[in-house]
């Protein structure tokens, strides 16, 4: 049974990510086709990128990041939820992002994005570095916005539709994360 992570991609005080992750979570758990689990940035305290060497090096130097190695590497899949702060994703998942590279290859990834438009553009750009990294990423993805998905722009209370994009997602996910497995050993 593959492993799928469902990082929460902010850190910033007060944030809506960690509730839209438990959602996901809470949607996700019911599954009996993968294992998934809740990753939060916040756990991992990553300063600004300070490895001295290139990810693609895979010569980590410092306890955090072989910390952030470790688990992003017991995936075989990811669900990313990020935010849209000014028409792209938080600084703090793409330095997350950007401590690694080997780690991330050959696996699947998922995008559930908020914000004012429904966080789609940061989820945009997600998908070049996704790319990049050697992630596939699926066409499903729940995009929550800030005025129809919330109340007062802070609890959240997705619509029943949104359920089923966040299942159509995780479906997709699962199935990627499952046909990469080949290509992984």
């Amino acid at each position: 049974m593959i492993k799928v992570a469902i990082i929460i991609g902010s850190t910033r005080p007060g944030r809506n990510g960690e509730a839209v992750a438990r959602w996901v979570y809470d949607l996700a758990v019911k599954r009996d086709d993968a294992e998934f689990e809740l990753v939060d940035l916040k756990d991992f305290d990553l300063p600004h990128l300070d490895e001295v060497m290139p990810a693609a090096m895979g010569r980590y130097s410092h306890p955090h990041t072989r910390a952030w190695a470790a688990k992003i590497a017991s995936f075989d899949a990811y669900v990313f939820v990020t935010p849209e702060y000014n028409h792209s994703t938080s600084g703090a998942l793409k330095n997350a992002i950007d401590f690694l590279y080997a780690e991330w290859n050959n696996k699947a990834a998922g995008f559930v994005s908020y914000g004012s438009n429904g966080g789609t553009r940061a989820v945009e750009h997600l998908r070049l570095v996704m790319g990049e990294l050697q992630v596939a990423d699926v066409r499903a993805q729940v995009a929550l916005s800030l005025f129809t998905d919330f109340e007062n722009f802070s609890v959240l209370n997705p619509s029943a539709q949104q359920e089923d994009a966040a299942t159509a997602m995780l479906d997709q996910v699962v199935a990627w994360g499952q046909a990469l497995c080949p290509l992984r050993k």
